[in-house]
């Protein structure tokens, strides 16, 4: 997935109606300087500590109930997800763009990615873990895919990964499902198929492109992938393929007929410095908390009013009299 800054440039108009209906769709000073301590492994989230797993997602879907996904890409945001007891975690290539500052998902690594993942794992216990497959990773042949989809599961501790694309991933889709590795789909607005699409589209516009997109989710689903991630397509698509599918679906820009949402954490945040896509809604504007902040800090410090007494550290009363009664030194001589 990208994130709002790569879609600020893009206005998502109606769909065209042409064709026909697609369907309804004091402490020491090293604890005293430590900013956090690890969480137990047992430590509860505030409304439920149960371990979200792939059946639970699936049962989710048969009983309806909404499944709540978000990307995260440190150990601090991931913590705060999970204790807010998302279901689904992603660690995004949109990394790239959020916390690396490209312009593109196309430059990330695959050692950039596992560093992130690994990052986040330590912060989440609850929720299941999710990897994207960086551009590059699973391109080249299958084989390849499947050893760089094995990195996140033994070095990284994901719990699945996901991959782009549709028909043409279906071999590589059962390949993972063999290795015991469970793969996410992502169909519609691929961003590593950027320079492809011409930029970052809605896609499934067209009756034969809905079409092609219900063909994609259903040969995934085949193949053995466990869920499915709808970017950027049509409401009525995305509530056509989400009918057609026994797995759950996961949308973002695709309405809410999926069985879950999905958005970038710094979206949510406003932490993206542009203008939110349509199918963003901030919740909270963490910019301008962190610039007051900052600015404070600044001004405290340019004024001396920090540090003050109370964060300073004394020395015990016996010794603060010897050192204030002992004899300066005298300047060395050059």
């Amino acid at each position: 997935m990208v994130h709002g800054r790569a879609y600020a440039e893009l206005r998502y108009g109606r769909y065209p109606a042409k064709g026909r209906k697609i369907g309804n769709l004091g402490t020491a000073l090293e604890i005293a300087m430590s900013m956090t301590e690890p969480r137990s492994l047992s430590a509860a989230t505030p409304s439920t500590s149960l371990k979200v797993t792939l059946p639970l997602l699936q049962e989710k879907k048969r009983n309806r109930t909404p499944i709540t996904a978000l990307t995260a890409y440190d150990y601090a945001m991931a913590r705060l997800v999970d204790e807010a007891s998302i279901d689904l975690v992603l660690v995004g290539d949109s990394l790239g763009m959020v916390m690396l500052g490209y312009d593109s998902t196309l430059p990330v690594t695959m050692d950039e990615m596992v560093i992130f993942t690994r990052a986040v794992r330590r912060g989440v216990r609850r929720a299941l873990l999710a990897a994207d497959m960086p551009y590059a990773s699973y391109h080249v042949d299958v084989a390849e895919g499947v050893r760089n989809a094995l990195r996140f599961v033994q070095e990284a501790g994901a719990e699945a990964v996901k991959v782009e694309g549709g028909r043409n991933r279906a071999e590589l889709v059962q390949r993972l499902t063999d290795a015991e590795i469970p793969v996410i789909g992502h169909l519609g607005l691929t961003p590593q198929s950027l320079h492809r699409m011409g930029g970052y589209r809605v896609q499934g516009k067209s009756v034969l492109a809905a079409e092609q997109l219900i063909e994609d989710a259903l040969a995934l689903e085949a193949a053995g992938a466990v869920l499915m991630v709808l970017e950027g397509v049509p409401r009525e698509v995305a509530a056509r393929i989400t009918e057609e599918l026994t797995i759950p679906t996961i949308g973002i820009g695709a309405g809410p007929e999926c069985d879950g949402q999905i958005l970038v954490l710094h979206d949510l945040l406003n932490l993206t410095f542009a203008p939110a896509a349509k199918f963003v809604r901030r919740y909270a504007d963490a910019a301008t908390l962190v610039r007051n902040a900052v600015g404070g800090y600044r001004r405290d410090v340019e004024t001396r009013s920090f540090p003050g007494d109370a964060e300073s550290y004394h020395l015990p009363a016996e010794a603060r009299a010897s050192l204030e009664h002992a004899r300066p030194r005298q300047p060395r001589k050059a």
